[in-house]
């Protein structure tokens, strides 16, 4: 399998108290920003900024809240020269975040959760991610059940890119996200990524985020999240050999030197 681009990668600003991974570490604006910096110096081509964890049993939080913690990030790293993502299920904070400076949409409930998210997106033009879940990140990982898991996130997927397209954005301004983690166990997931190619028939662009994540933790032992780069980075890798073209991740760095040293690689000539 040759000849492929190597995907954008897009680093992760949690601007949170309680992410699984990294919650507080950044929560303070000027931290948060400082390491969107230093994700761009890495090699990030995109940073998502949410104010909201997704994390499984996560509380929601006010439009408010979630407009204060993520608002002076973005304004903080308009000047840094990449797109800026906007993580967030709400038309309010998504608006903020546009007039902000975001130049992407990244919504986990595929403009789902906020009734008025769908004509708000249309309107702005700009690119959206939509992802799959199974349920409110409160209750998503209580019991994630499925007959065929790829054959349902698929037609899901595909059904909201119907609505979006009724609504007037255009396909190829949509990115699909088969929502790694979000209301799937560890076979899920499994069966998820290794099935990326057949994501390419839904006709956009595949958004991998699996950085760090439980099922990780659960194949290789590693309890703690920050701890698991590497079976991370081994996913990405799997994911960009399958035609993912944004690799959602902690760990810019690390994940920018594997995707070189495998783009010249694929690019050898013999």
């Amino acid at each position: 399998m040759t000849g492929h681009a190597r995907p954008r990668i897009m680093g992760i600003v949690n601007v949170t108290p309680d992410s699984f991974s990294d919650g507080g570490t950044h929560f303070d604006a000027n931290a948060a920003i400082a390491h969107a910096r230093k994700l761009v110096e890495d090699g990030a081509h995109i940073l998502d900024i949410g104010g909201e964890s997704t994390r499984p049993g996560a509380e929601a939080i006010s439009i408010g809240e979630e407009c204060a913690r993520v608002v002076p990030v973005i304004e903080g790293c308009r000047d840094l020269g990449v797109d800026i993502s906007i993580d967030s299920r709400k038309k309010a904070v998504m608006a903020a975040a546009v007039r902000a400076g975001a130049t992407m949409i990244n919504d986990v409930s595929a403009l789902e959760y906020d009734p008025e998210s769908l004509e708000f997106v249309a309107e702005t033009g700009l690119p959206v991610c939509l992802m799959h879940s199974l349920a409110d990140p409160k209750i998503m990982q209580d019991n994630p059940v499925y007959d065929d898991v790829v054959a349902e996130v698929m037609a899901y997927l595909q059904g909201r890119i119907a609505i979006c397209e009724a609504a007037g954005i255009p396909r190829a301004k949509i990115i699909v996200d088969p929502g790694i983690g979000f209301g799937k166990t560890v076979d899920h997931n499994l069966s998820l990524i290794r099935a990326l190619p057949s994501f390419a028939a839904l006709g956009c662009d595949i958004l991998l985020g699996a950085s760090r994540k439980a099922f990780i933790g659960r194949l290789t032992g590693e309890p703690v999240a920050g701890r698991r780069v590497i079976g991370s980075v081994a996913v990405a890798l799997y994911g960009a050999h399958s035609g993912v073209r944004i690799l959602r991740v902690h760990d810019v760095k690390e994940t920018r030197q594997a995707l070189q040293i495998w783009q010249a690689i694929e690019d050898a000539s013999f």
